[in-house]
């Protein structure tokens, strides 16, 4: 490990319905390389980064494909993904080597999270408490009914849309599972930050990036490519 203190775990056991098509949407091409390689080789590139375990669906995990071997294998570990996003960073977790005390989790959706970005909740993670990547709310916000009529317009003023990576002390991430799960509700949580929150462990935003967007239906791809030669200039 050399002194790199830092693990990653990069969620990408999800099947990715809402994208369609036979082929996991993580395992797509985008921008010259598939979605999760772009990920993969970001966070190999940051000096602190030890180890990076990718938690695949079970049948990948198994037989990977070869091209995710493009990366320094002796800082990537395979991990088999769980029935919710919670078990398969849970598993993510148990397979980081000891000297990784600092955790990032990531989606594998977010093909685009610059260095820039990663160090800046690293740093925060590294304060002692969560840190989650996110943007303020610019726009309005409209609560809708089932049949899509306005029920009310919902102040933004606080209101930010988390992003990944999200960071934490590996002790405190790894209680705040262990905890969830004696609770009953850790197949819940949409992120770690909300396990923290609903324990009442302090989590701190830090600047996310528009570039990071999630892939999630299908006309993100376009998007996604439309996006993919500006990833490395510094966001305005």
């Amino acid at each position: 490990m050399s002194g790199r203190n830092v693990g990653v775990v990069i969620v990408a056991g999800g099947t990715g319905s809402r994208v369609g098509g036979q082929e996991l949407k993580q395992l797509r091409w985008i921008a010259g390389k598939p979605m999760l390689l772009h990920s993969l080789q970001t966070f190999q590139a940051i000096p602190e980064v030890g180890m990076v375990v990718c938690v695949l669906p079970k049948q990948y995990a198994g037989d990977p494909p070869p091209w995710i071997f493009q990366c320094d294998v002796d800082r990537m570990l395979i991990s088999v993904g769980g029935r919710t996003r919670a078990e398969s960073v849970a598993n993510g977790l148990e397979d980081l080597p000891s000297e990784c005390t600092t955790v990032l989790i990531h989606d594998a959706a977010r093909p685009f999270a610059d260095t820039e970005m990663i160090g800046r909740v690293i740093a925060e993670a590294k304060r002692g408490h969560g840190a989650v990547a996110a943007l303020p709310v610019v726009d309005t916000l409209k609560r809708v009914d089932h049949g899509g009529r306005i029920v009310e317009t919902v102040a933004r003023t606080g209101l930010w849309r988390a992003q990944t990576p999200q960071g934490f002390p590996r002790a405190l991430i790894e209680r705040a599972h262990r905890d969830a799960k004696r609770a009953g509700w850790h197949g819940e949580a949409t992120d770690d930050a909300a396990l923290c929150e609903r324990l009442g462990i302090a989590v701190h935003v830090v600047r996310g990036s528009e570039k990071a967007m999630k892939v999630t239906e299908a006309g993100d791809f376009a998007r996604a490519e439309a996006l993919a030669p500006l990833r490395e200039a510094p966001d305005a």
